[in-house]
């Protein structure tokens, strides 16, 4: 029995691993990996092969998954998304009013659905079909705005913010729900010592990541960040159940708690690989192995719910939408309701929930997360179909400059480009005397966090401290990485001065090292001075984000004429490209070329 077991999980394992393959070798990009999951988890599971058999080891893993599922669902919620964006169009919405409006829309047409489906007869439990209606799967939302370079537009904005409103407020509304129905007779009111606690790991991880022994021991081998979000994911599991609530709660909030802390992109990679790697893929999989299509056939009258709740999740977000009808087109409008008709993990985890607590039928479970499969996979089809991608806007990015020098001034001067769009921040009664036309700045008082953020320098993509106070240049270069700035870069003088910085994620423009090394590059390449200076024909660096050209050779890339592929970057490689090199996501290419056209490369890999 035990060597059937291991078999079990020998299948499940090795389906995680091959199913990515399959879907990247046979192109199936508009599916989503999750999705494919439960694919293949039907195939070897009760309704086709029947190769595994559910046991405790599986049942265990598949725990985990789900709760590394809801803890990563907390994590990935962005809550600088409900910042106002203070420089937006006269003629655009307040995003967050306007978002907020139409998730209390979705919201109230799900309750209204639900007591219909109610009153002819197809489901009881109206609380977990207004969960279920609407809920919106932020893993299939951003993946294709992604695709489609429209996340950073104002309408892949407002979709975006839309789905973030109601992964949190479905989730929220699941966990009540689990409490309501959980077995036991622990009064809800104990869900406050839950809530408590969150609290109290909030306030003790932000304590804890200034700390200076923190710090050190990141540095090293002990991993100390991820012991202490394992730690806290199981202690407030622990606590959920032990006060009558589902441990999806406690994980759910962890990881609002590591999202609030603002995690470093490595910390959140490996949390990522932790999960997708091995936990999360074993409950899809799962998930699809539990699903017996064999019986869910036998019922006509639940299959016809299948194409009724796809019109239902449909219609409940298409007029809530119309609101955007005022700033958009119909076509628009009506592609990113399908978009926001997807629905995915949360209805899984729903209906597998339900099902335990004894609320639905093993049947109605199958019944709406085939729905749900179904949906993941036609409404990305459709959008990718009716959006309308000519208007898709381009980004600009905004670059902020510190101080009005020799240095800032002609730097800034040369990325005045259909790309870029800098910005000079200087002090009053600055000495650099030159009149400067052809570029906007801004005058301030003082670098203080309420002058800065008031003059807009943490809404930049980029903000180069490149004052002659090299103090003030470590002053707001700490604190534009505090405020969330992604890119931040620092002018020091001198080598060995920035291990702050370098802890800080800050970017060092270091002048020594880099005279250094450019009277080194003069001296072996006499011309190199002239191509680095010379702005048709420099050198740029570009990375390869769009997924529509991994795995594409050169020779296929429909970008030729003006530009010509330098080096290929991969991991610690660096390759020489020929005809016949592949592409592959995140490679960072070195190119040559007229810089209106890098500037249109950029757009299209870069994802802007």
């Amino acid at each position: 029995m035990e060597h059937h077991h291991m078999l079990s999980l020998v299948i499940i394992v090795m389906t995680a691993l091959i199913t990515p393959l399959l879907v990247n070798r046979l192109h199936l990009n508009f599916l989503p990996v999750v999705v494919a999951e439960i694919l293949m988890g039907i195939l070897i599971g009760k309704s086709v092969l029947n190769l595994v058999e559910p046991n405790e080891v599986l049942n265990i893993l598949s725990t985990l998954g789900v709760i590394f599922l809801m803890f990563l669902s907390g994590l990935e919620i962005d809550f600088s998304a409900f910042k106002t964006n203070k420089e937006s169009k006269s003629r655009e919405p307040n995003r967050l009013v306007l978002t907020s409006t139409i998730f209390a829309g979705i919201f109230l047409l799900s309750i209204l659905a639900a007591y219909i489906l109610k009153w002819i007869g197809l489901v009881d439990d109206v609380l977990l079909m207004v969960i279920i209606i609407s809920t919106i799967s932020l893993g299939v939302v951003v993946p294709t705005l992604k695709e489609m370079n429209l996340l950073r537009t104002s309408i892949g904005q407002i979709i975006l913010l839309v789905a973030v409103i109601a992964d949190l407020a479905t989730m929220l509304l699941l966990t009540v729900y689990g409490t309501l129905h959980a077995k036991g007779d622990s009064p809800i009111w104990l869900i406050g010592i839950l809530v408590v606690f969150t609290a109290i790991f909030y306030f003790m991880g932000g304590y804890f990541k200034k700390s200076e022994l923190i710090h050190k021991l990141l540095e090293g081998t002990t991993q100390i960040g991820i012991r202490a979000i394992f730690a806290m994911i199981i202690l407030l599991v622990t606590l959920a159940e032990g006060v009558g609530a589902e441990n999806i709660l406690g994980a759910f909030l962890a990881g609002v708690v590591v999202s609030l802390l603002g995690p470093d992109k490595d910390m959140v990679h490996k949390l990522d690989s932790f999960g997708y790697g091995f936990f999360i893929p074993i409950f899809f999989i799962m998930v699809g192995v539990d699903l017996n299509i064999r019986e869910l056939l036998k019922d006509p009258s639940i299959l016809l719910m299948i194409p009724i709740l796809f019109v239902i999740f449909f219609l409940t977000k298409v007029i809530p939408l119309s609101l955007l009808i005022k700033w958009y087109d119909k076509k628009t409008v009506l592609a990113s309701s399908f978009l926001l008709t997807s629905t995915l993990s949360l209805v899984i985890v729903s209906a597998k929930l339900a099902e335990q607590l004894g609320t639905i039928s093993n049947t109605l479970s199958g019944t709406l997360i085939l729905s749900a499969i179904i949906t993941c996979v036609i409404v990305p089809i459709f959008f990718k179909k009716l959006f309308p991608v000519e208007i898709s806007e381009e980004r600009i990015i905004n670059i902020a400059f510190i101080g009005k020098n020799q240095l800032s001034v002609p730097v800034a001067q040369t990325f005045k480009t259909a790309l870029y769009n800098p910005t000079l921040y200087y002090l009053e009664n600055n000495n650099y005397k030159q009149e400067i036309t052809d570029l906007r700045v801004i005058e301030i008082e003082a670098y203080t966090p309420e002058v800065l953020e008031a003059a807009g320098l943490f809404d930049n993509d980029i903000v180069v401290c490149s004052a002659n106070d090299t103090p003030i240049n470590v002053k707001v270069a700490l604190m534009a990485k505090a405020h969330g700035v992604e890119r931040v870069i620092c002018r020091q003088p001198n080598a060995g001065d920035d291990a702050e910085l370098q802890a800080a994620g800050v970017e060092i423009f270091n002048e020594f090292d880099s005279t250094k090394t450019l009277l080194k590059s003069m001296i072996e390449s006499p011309n190199m001075l002239s191509l680095l200076s010379n702005v048709e024909s420099s050198l740029y660096e570009i990375e390869m984000l769009n997924t529509r050209y991994h795995e594409m050779t050169l020779r296929e890339f429909p970008f030729g004429g003006n530009i010509i592929f330098v080096r290929i970057l991969r991991n610690n490689n660096s390759i020489v490209p020929h005809g016949d090199t592949e592409l592959h996501f995140k490679d960072r290419l070195i190119v040559t070329g007229s810089r209106q056209y890098v500037d249109q490369l950029k757009r299209e890999l870069e994802l802007f």
